[in-house]
């Protein structure tokens, strides 16, 4: 028997999953991939970078509840039909629902929210108990 099947090299490992429809390979555009943003802390609070491209202000849903902050954004329902005065519809306004719980030491009552070029920034500030508080010496 040859060897030159019974070597396994990555490439030909690679280019055999590729072709075995059997092995679960599932192209890019059936995978769903996390909606795109950033989360981060500074020391004005917590801080939500939320990508949303061709959507207004009145598109996007905020809601507060309790501990948690939820942005939603439900796409219409899609038609063959191009809009009017459109050529090419190639922006991707997908559908989001993220729902996030906060910390007790962010204040979501004083949370604020701005749409700028098409980039949600949402800024949840340190509570006044968190934040740091110097003591006298008596």
């Amino acid at each position: 028997m040859s060897t030159l099947f019974n070597e396994r090299t990555p490439f030909d490992i690679l280019f055999r999953n590729f072709f075995n429809g059997d092995l679960g390979y599932i192209p890019a555009v059936e995978t769903k991939f996390p909606h795109p943003l950033d989360i981060y802390y500074t020391d004005q609070g917590l801080h939500f970078d939320i990508a949303c491209t061709g959507l207004s202000k009145k598109d996007v849903d905020i809601q507060i509840e309790g501990d948690e902050i939820r942005f939603k954004y439900e796409r219409p329902k899609k038609t063959d039909k191009l809009p009017e005065g459109f050529i090419y519809n190639g922006l991707s306004k997908k559908s989001f629902n993220l729902g996030y719980k906060i910390a007790a030491k962010f204040d979501l009552s004083k949370a604020s929210a701005e749409m700028e070029n098409g980039l949600l920034k949402v800024l949840i500030p340190l509570a006044d108990e968190a934040k740091p508080k110097s003591l006298k010496i008596q």
